[in-house]
């Protein structure tokens, strides 16, 4: 039998800005709100960055995490998946900060150094809130994301074996699934391995069916029967890779970090709207969704019981 199919949502992020949507949660409130509404929603996986309450600027401070997940642990059951990644603009220590204190049952892990091209984003605004909203798009046009094989490695020590984390770990192209078979190969990381495919980011691999397909043949060749998958598809093409992904054999991922619209031209009104729609598509098609409990005994977390707040 098919399994079912694990979402997961990725509730704000830290390269859409404040200027390009209402909707997109900023204070620890509405982190909150919005993760909690996701995972009631039929999000089993609650994907999460913070930002600085006042002015919606991505933040890895502690603090902030702080005064959002003991609320998202206490009124639902959602598996916290803390983002290692942050913003390129960020050292390693900082955007490892919230996940060293609060010690969740997943972490993100970006399996490499990479552009990571959001510049292009500046296009279709003429107008910011804040300041720093362009400043930041802009940055990414000279500034790479940095994780360096010593950097992948210490933060699966210190994450993973220290702390006990499971790791979504995304990879951008076929090298990143190499970087991760040559980790499965020297026993650095264990099965079974969550495998988000990250599609749509400028420095990566592009949206499309065509792209999905290879980079699940490759994961095929090279991870074999010891990993699952899921698809994130940044932009416009979100519902339909993710389907297309799930018909393959995968999970899925939606959320406003990844796509702030629900159709076309359409703003999403909220996380738990992007959610519903896909788990909407999936069980036209017959797919069963998985709790979050159902998630945790796949992935072989630590349980939320074994967090730091």
């Amino acid at each position: 039998m098919a399994r079912k199919v694990i979402i997961t949502c990725a509730v704000t992020g830290s390269i859409h800005t404040p200027s390009m949507s209402p909707y997109l949660p900023v204070t620890p409130a509405e982190i909150a709100e919005a993760s909690i509404a996701a995972a009631r929603a039929g999000a089993a996986i609650i994907h999460l960055h913070a930002r600085h309450p006042q002015t919606g600027q991505p933040s890895a401070d502690p603090d902030h995490f702080m005064q959002f997940l003991p609320r998202i642990k206490a009124e639902c059951d959602a598996v916290i998946n803390i983002s290692t990644g942050g913003s390129s603009l960020m050292s390693l220590d900082e955007r490892l900060a919230p996940a060293r204190l609060a010690r969740p049952e997943m972490c993100s892990l970006n399996m490499g150094t990479m552009n990571f091209g959001i510049f292009p984003l500046q296009e279709r605004y003429s107008e910011w809130q804040h300041a720093w909203e362009p400043k930041l798009l802009d940055a990414t046009r000279r500034v790479p994301f940095k994780n360096s094989f010593e950097d992948i490695e210490m933060i699966l020590d210190d994450l993973g074996t220290d702390k006990g984390a499971r790791f979504e770990f995304e990879c951008y192209d076929l090298g990143q699934i190499e970087t991760l078979a040559y980790y499965l190969r020297k026993g650095r990381v264990k099965p079974p391995l969550y495998v988000q495919f990250v599609m749509g980011v400028l420095g990566g691999v592009g949206t499309s069916p065509e792209n999905l397909a290879a980079m699940k043949a490759c994961a095929d060749r090279l991870l074999g029967d010891q990993y699952e998958f899921s698809v994130l598809a940044a932009g416009a093409l979100q519902m339909r890779l993710a389907t297309m992904g799930a018909v393959l054999g995968g999970n899925v991922r939606v959320g406003l970090e990844d796509s702030l619209t629900i159709g076309p031209q359409k703003l999403a009104r909220s996380n738990a709207e992007q959610v519903s729609k896909i788990r909407l598509l999936l069980e036209t098609l017959n797919f069963e969704i998985a709790t979050a409990d159902e998630a945790r005994e796949r992935l072989q977390t630590k349980g939320k019981e074994q967090q730091n707040f």
